[in-house]
């Protein structure tokens, strides 16, 4: 019985890896001169810096909006990473056990 569990929960786990990796989060700043892609496995996908809205020359302000973009994207992506896991375990516990985690 508890083997059968804990493949259950591997299995599981593993499906909620590739889910999470095939979602996408993007993170903005600068107004959306800066925008920051990643999946929800936290593996940046993409970056993109429009020029007409900053100042290139200014390098450590696009190197400040970089890092708050990257930021945003993750927080994104680990709020849904958090839902996706509380949305498991409610799923896997016994019919009025799930309320117990906050489901």
């Amino acid at each position: 019985m508890f083997g059968d569990m804990m493949n259950q929960m591997q299995e599981m786990q593993q499906k909620m890896q590739e889910q999470l990796a095939a979602e996408s989060f993007t993170g903005e700043a600068g107004g959306g001169a800066v925008k920051v892609t990643c999946n929800g496995a936290r593996a940046i996908t993409n970056v993109s810096i429009d020029p007409e809205q900053i100042d290139l020359e200014d390098i450590e302000g696009v190197e400040d909006l970089v890092v708050v973009a990257t930021n945003r994207a993750l927080e994104k992506a680990a709020a849904y990473e958090q839902e996706q896991a509380g949305s498991m375990m409610n799923n896997m516990l016994p019919g009025g056990l799930g309320g117990l985690f906050g489901g």
